[in-house]
């Protein structure tokens, strides 16, 4: 089993990276690379997550096996320190290989591979990418030079910092400038800047996770709350349509003004590519006759504002697919809430729907969820299975906080998380330091990593499910993974007293910690910050708990959801108006297509066999009265010959223009229809000599 568990966690990470992706992002629509530096981006992060338990045993495995090479323990004798160099071995408690070792040298160089690659990825390659897939130029050339100019700034901000910390070093008698201590300080820099944004993330998570479950046993609240965002985005959707307006009027503006041999006619081609397909069709492309705009004095827009109109058009589109499908699964939601809210008194124990799902369930899923199954589970277990959820988690965040707080005392060991795993040394119980590891890292990631789905700037950065996350917003997401990872892995050391600068014990340190240096060169970053920064998150946390934040952002103006508001309970009755209109309308479009549905049924069977008798049996007496109206009809084109008889049918009904496009046409306008269709308004004609309302395929359209 050496090295096969490395294996099979590389191959899940990689499609658990893979899936989380193909729920945010869009691999038809958007650019290859966009997808690729992303994918990369998260699996590399998750990498580190899923790795980190396996690189703590084999630490653990090979302290023991180097305790019990360099000792010659007494007989009865006990381990008298948890990471004593020279500690014997308990008989009792034999080294052996655990289940997962990996062997000597693997870990180094793949924590160095993946380690370098990200920091790669994070500070040069995706930011250059992200200006480069929001720009709005027609050419890869035209792209490039607006991402390098955008990223200058950006760039030379962080060469400032590191020039800081270069000449702190230079300055300082002590220390001698080598390449060990240029990569020490450009790895203290990076973590120094990602713990920041840790902690205020970490102290969010810890209480957010723990009571948005809590809150999602209380189905009232959850239905007001969804009201409530049902407001908020019909007010978000309404603007999207407007800018999308705006940017499709400024679009046809310069679609009618360059003609098609001008020399920017091909970037404006490429803005109506961007465009929906209802706005291409309205404006076409514009083939007018050929202008000679160098004799004229037009004036044109510059390549400059077609960038900058390209650019919106890219944005306002996206927002505008991405409010409607947004609203779309709202609207679901809601009705799914309602449902529940009803089914609650139900006598009869089974789960009744208002509108059943437009597509097709699982026959699987639907023998074993039946309605009797969901009602048990949706009205009685899920509630309760939420609320133990919370209470599991709420202990967990507070061991965090707690370990936090005194991950730095050594003697007496007070962080909680290195209890758990010095038991689990002395026995040398493997599966049990994997699991406790794994799971200690799994909750801190969970709390970090889901602030990041969930936070919003605005719509500068914004994380939408359902493939609804722009490129920007991927590539800035893999930024903050990549940044926050490697802080993130170091604090879980520092909290199990794996990492030898926080113990202070000369012990073999873990693979990680080994690639990162020794903080020594910093001491003021190893023994001040990185030991009391922490410390901050129990201010975040209470910070969180009393919803300071929601609280100040509210009376900036940004509505949030607060049950104690007059503007929050004017947003959630507006919210459920809006979701009772979309009802009413959602049931009066599933009552017509029943109508329609029951039509076909009852009375399309028989009209098609009529009308299958008619024509192999033809009447004799059909026939003569075919004749007859053929030859009244004939009779009457004759007379329409006359000029008052013509100027009397002109007066009934005005002469429609000549269809070009037709297959065939006369000279006479009024010869185009039968002598009834001034007669009868309702028979609507369509083109290629059928008349709507008469129309078989679509006989019950109008219903």
């Amino acid at each position: 089993m050496s090295g096969a568990a490395l294996g099979l966690e590389i191959v899940f990470v990689f499609f658990l990276a893979l899936f989380l992706l193909h729920r945010y992002g869009d691999f038809k629509k958007q650019h290859r690379l966009v997808i690729v530096g992303t994918l990369l981006a998260w699996y590399l992060c998750f990498l580190i997550v899923f790795i980190l338990p396996l690189d703590v045993s084999t630490t653990i495995y090979n302290r023991c096996k180097h305790a019990a090479a360099n000792s010659s323990p007494p007989e009865n004798s006990n381990i008298t320190g948890l990471y004593a160099t020279a500690a014997p071995v308990p008989s009792q408690h034999p080294c052996f290989k655990p289940w997962s070792y990996i062997p000597d040298g693997i870990m180094p160089i793949f924590w160095r591979v993946v380690y370098w690659t990200s920091q790669f990825l994070t500070w040069i390659l995706l930011p250059f990418m992200q200006s480069y897939a929001r720009s709005g130029g027609f050419s890869i050339t035209g792209k490039i030079k607006t991402a390098l100019i955008e990223n200058a700034i950006y760039y030379g901000t962080y060469l400032l910092i590191f020039g800081a910390f270069l000449i702190y070093v230079a300055v300082n008698p002590h220390l001698h400038l080598e390449w060990n201590q240029l990569q020490t300080i450009g790895i203290a820099a990076a973590n120094t800047w990602g713990l920041f944004l840790l902690v205020l993330l970490l102290g969010y998570g810890l209480v957010e996770i723990p009571r948005s479950y809590w809150n999602g046993a209380k189905r009232g609240y959850l239905l007001m709350k969804t009201y409530f965002k049902a407001a908020k985005l019909m007010t978000e959707k309404a603007d999207a349509e407007e800018t999308l307006e705006d940017v499709m009027e400024e679009v046809r503006k310069v679609n009618d003004s360059i003609k098609y041999n001008h020399p920017l006619r091909k970037c404006v081609d490429t803005i109506l590519k961007k465009c929906p397909t209802e706005y291409q069709e309205k404006m076409g492309r514009n083939m007018d006759d050929y202008e000679d705009f160098d004799e004229k004095h037009n004036t044109y827009p510059s390549e400059k504002s077609l960038v900058k109109l390209h650019k919106q058009v890219i944005y306002s589109v996206q927002r505008h697919r991405r409010t409607q499908v947004q609203w779309q699964i709202l609207l679901e939601q809601a009705f799914y809430l309602e449902d529940v809210a009803k089914n609650e008194t139900s006598a009869t124990h089974q789960f009744v729907h208002t509108f059943q799902s437009p597509e097709p369930e699982n026959k699987f899923i639907q023998y074993f969820y039946n309605p009797t199954v969901e009602w048990y589970w949706e009205c009685l277990l899920r509630p309760w299975f939420y609320r133990i959820l919370a209470v599991v988690l709420s202990i967990f965040s507070v061991i965090v906080v707690w370990s936090e707080c005194t991950f730095f005392s050594t003697t007496p060991v007070l962080s909680l998380f290195a209890v758990f795993i010095q038991l689990a040394e002395k026995t040398y119980n493997y599966i049990y330091i994997e699991i406790a590891c794994f799971l200690s890292i799994f909750f801190l990631s969970i709390c970090v990593y889901s602030t990041v789905f969930r936070i919003r700037v605005f719509n500068y950065y914004y994380l939408a499910s359902h493939h609804q996350t722009d490129a920007y917003s991927l590539l800035f997401s893999g930024m903050l993974f990549c940044r926050l990872t490697p802080p993130l892995c170091l604090n879980f050391l520092g909290l199990t007293h794996m990492d030898s600068s926080i113990s202070h014990q000369n012990t073999q340190p873990t693979a990680y910690t080994s690639i990162m240096g020794s903080m020594k060169v910093l001491s003021f970053i190893a023994d001040g910050f990185y030991i009391y920064y922490p410390m901050l998150v129990v201010i975040l946390c209470i910070a969180t708990y009393f919803s300071l934040g929601t609280r100040c952002l509210n009376l900036l103006g940004f509505q949030q959801f607060m049950g104690d508001n007059d503007m929050t309970s004017d947003l959630v009755d507006e919210g459920k108006e809006l979701i009772r209109r979309e009802k009413r309308k959602r049931q009066r479009q599933e009552e017509g297509e029943n109508r329609r549905r029951e039509w076909k049924e009852r009375y399309g069977h028989s009209r098609e066999d009529s009308t299958r008798n008619r024509n192999v049996h033809v009447d004799p007496k059909e026939s003569n009265l075919s004749d007859l109206s053929t030859n009244r009809s004939a009779s009457k084109y004759n007379r329409a010959s006359n000029r008052t008889e013509r100027d009397r049918i002109e007066l009934l009904q005005d002469v429609e223009p000549l269809d070009f496009n037709a297959e065939t046409f006369t000279d006479d306008p009024l010869e185009s229809e039968s002598g009834r269709s001034f007669l009868y308004p309702p028979f609507r004609y369509q083109p290629g000599g059928r008349y709507l309302s008469m129309s078989q395929s679509r006989i019950f359209d109008d219903v």
